[in-house]
């Protein structure tokens, strides 16, 4: 169960969904801009479990060429890096609400005609589906409340091409209760779950594959 500050910290995002979905947008991008006020806050660079988590994202992810790649949630792109590296005749997209994240991202990584980072709200993203792959980790808790849980797991499945593939990363269990809403959409469907209960921070990988329209 997540701790009282993780509980405390998720009622402060259910009450920020009360909002209209452009009125939640315009808080949480300053609220991101505001963590960001220094380099990766989330020491997603240097601490031992983040690492962990990314190499064991990218392991179980399945053995398919992919040649489209977004990342919802990017931050400062430490991850969109390891995807560059992981798969270096792709196309990556890293999104993030947050412009001064997105600003590091950009020195982190280079964007050239491969790599590219956009400024982007999930919940007000004019969905296209044109990935392979399609990642969000650590993101849908700041959501809220059921309603745009439900939208925002149907614009992930709308990213995706025929036969594309949708990797949640949450802590485990509230993963259950996340990624219930993407199991809900009719577009998806569930190919594999790996959960690390041994974690220091448990967290679950779980994989989605686009139904055939």
């Amino acid at each position: 169960m997540p701790s009282l500050p993780e509980l405390a910290h998720r009622t402060l995002f259910r009450t920020l969904s009360l909002l209209s979905p452009k009125g939640q947008g315009v808080i949480l991008r300053r609220y991101f801009d505001w963590w960001h006020r220094t380099p990766d806050p989330w020491k997603l660079a240097s601490d031992g479990y983040e690492q962990h988590k990314y190499r064991s994202t990218l392991e179980h992810l399945p053995e398919r060429p992919y040649r489209r790649i977004a990342e919802v949630g990017c931050a400062e792109g430490v991850f969109t890096h390891a995807l560059t590296t992981a798969y270096p005749d792709a196309e990556i997209t890293g999104m993030d609400i947050s412009e001064r994240a997105l600003s590091r991202a950009r020195a982190r990584v280079k964007e050239d005609e491969r790599v590219r980072f956009v400024r982007s709200d999930i919940l007000t993203h004019r969905v296209e589906p044109r990935f392979d792959l399609v990642f969000c980790s650590e993101t849908l808790y700041y959501l809220g409340r059921h309603d745009r849980l439900q939208h925002a797991s149907a614009q992930l499945g709308g990213l995706l091409e025929p036969d594309g593939v949708l990797v949640a990363v949450h802590p485990w269990p509230e993963s259950d209760r996340l990624h219930g809403y993407l199991d809900a959409q009719g577009s998806l469907k569930r190919l594999d779950e790996r959960v690390y209960k041994d974690s220091p921070r448990p967290f679950a990988i779980t994989i989605y594959g686009a139904r055939p329209s």
